[in-house]
């Protein structure tokens, strides 16, 4: 039995009972209102699911935060759309009902399940007389300035912490954010956003013509089978062959380079940008996310001004769902991806161009085959193989998840992003510039303009 709501939230927010959050404790620049337990609206399965070897990855257990911004709606009725969420969100959590559960780990082994009990999902609604729209049509100022626009801060998604949480709040301009926080050892990026764009169909319009109280099936139907992605057989696995999981010589205190005075920053490099870039890289045969990756791990990398000699990785994940054979079923939403992971030099990503740079790249992405994911498969079950983080950029593809189609009944989002803006790189849907991409990271405050200077060229 996981622990009680009132102790889980106690460790992060001072929650008093009954989820009151204690509101003159919390920063004037976003005030909680109230917080709710929402539970499925229809009875779900009693049950305790096991998790697949990828979803118990060590590097996995952290929350999933997204940040999307409505634009202001005159005459929106706030506490009818609060509900129309919250009704929304119990509904979703029917088909997903493993959202309202726990996670654990295993009493054997070293793998992770999910405790579903209908539990509950936590909703949050808040407004804030300080945020506007316009305050998020560049980066924040500082990592964590939007941090209370997903309030309740999962801090060990292990000890009995909900796995969904969402926060509505209202800006001074009638604007609205949701912040959405998910457990990553449930799903994946396309896993949350299929999700997120079922929550949205139920609060949306469309549905509500028909009532909330109708049956609106998830498209694609949630399908949970993780043992599909469990190791078949035992075998020596050999880490030496996987890059990603082999650790570098750290010639220069790269922790310390890379974390100090991190500033965010973010642009975007739209459709014309990246022909430009495809056709340094050789034209048809690039795609955009390739090139674009590795436009930015070299501006990256020269930005940050590393000894020539010190050995730096890409690491980005790649969707394996039609790359294992057989190929998962449609609506698997659980973690199905790898890490890509491409190793260079610092000199050879400062010297030989972007085109050299887009090879590894696409090199890395070539080699995962389905023999390559069912040998990560065993190296994270049998020896809980893990990234290091030295001499490491680790980029995440948001661009094409589909969150910018979240909708939740109040039109597209303005922005979809990060609620906190690190040294991980994500790239972000642009709204109304479908082959754009919004480039968010932060890096030392330092090397700011000379990497936006990079990023503006294409091949010097």
């Amino acid at each position: 039995i996981p622990p009680s709501p009132t102790s889980t939230y106690n460790t992060n927010l001072t929650y008093a009972s009954k989820f009151k959050l204690p509101i003159s404790q919390l920063p004037k620049m976003v005030r909680v209102k109230e917080a709710h337990v929402v539970t499925p609206s229809d009875p779900t399965p009693n049950t305790v699911l096991a998790l697949s070897a990828l979803d118990s990855q060590l590097f996995l257990r952290f929350t999933i935060e997204y940040l999307l911004l409505y634009r202001p709606a005159p005459g929106l009725d706030r506490p009818s759309t609060a509900a129309r969420l919250k009704t929304a969100l119990a509904k979703a959590l029917v088909p997903y009902y493993p959202f309202a559960g726990r996670v654990r780990p295993q009493p054997q082994g070293l793998g992770l399940e999910v405790v579903c009990r209908a539990q509950g999902a936590v909703f949050i609604e808040a407004s804030s007389e300080r945020y506007s729209v316009n305050d998020f049509q560049k980066a924040p100022k500082t990592v964590a300035q939007w941090r209370k626009l997903l309030s309740l801060y999962v801090t060990d998604v292990l000890k009995g912490s909900p796995i969904l949480v969402v926060q509505l709040t209202w800006l001074a301009d009638g604007a609205a954010a949701v912040g959405v926080g998910i457990n990553h050892c449930i799903c994946d990026g396309i896993g949350s956003a299929e999700f997120l764009n079922y929550f949205s169909d139920l609060a949306s319009e469309k549905c509500q013509g028909l009532g909330l109280g109708v049956s609106v099936d998830p498209k694609p139907k949630p399908v949970w089978d993780r043992h599909l992605l469990n190791p078949d057989k035992r075998s020596e696995a050999n880490p030496a062959m996987h890059a990603e999981f082999c650790g570098v010589p750290d010639l220069c205190g790269f922790m310390n380079r890379v974390t100090s005075r991190l500033k965010p920053t973010c642009i975007v490099l739209d459709e014309r940008r990246i022909e430009k870039l495809k056709r340094a890289c050789g034209g048809e045969s690039c795609t955009s996310f390739e090139v674009v990756a590795a436009h930015v791990w070299r501006s990256w990398a020269r930005a940050l001004g590393f000894p020539k000699n010190q050995t730096l990785k890409l690491l980005f994940s790649v969707n394996v769902r039609k790359r294992v054979k057989p190929g998962l079923p449609e609506g698997y939403y659980g973690n199905a991806f790898v890490l890509g992971c491409a190793q260079s030099s610092a000199w050879e990503l400062g010297e030989r161009g972007v085109a050299h740079v887009w090879s590894a790249v696409k090199r890395a992405k070539e080699r995962v085959d389905s023999e390559h994911v069912r040998r990560v498969v065993e190296l994270v079950s049998e020896s809980r193989a893990s990234p290091d983080s030295v001499g490491v950029l680790i980029l995440s593809q948001w661009s094409r998840l589909g969150l910018e189609r979240v909708e939740l009944g109040m039109g597209k989002p303005l922005h979809v992003g990060p609620i906190c803006c690190d040294r991980y790189c994500l790239l972000l849907p642009v709204t109304g510039e479908r082959h754009s991409v919004k480039v968010m990271v932060a890096v030392p405050t330092a090397a700011v303009d000379n990497f936006h200077r990079f990023l503006r060229e294409y091949n010097s």
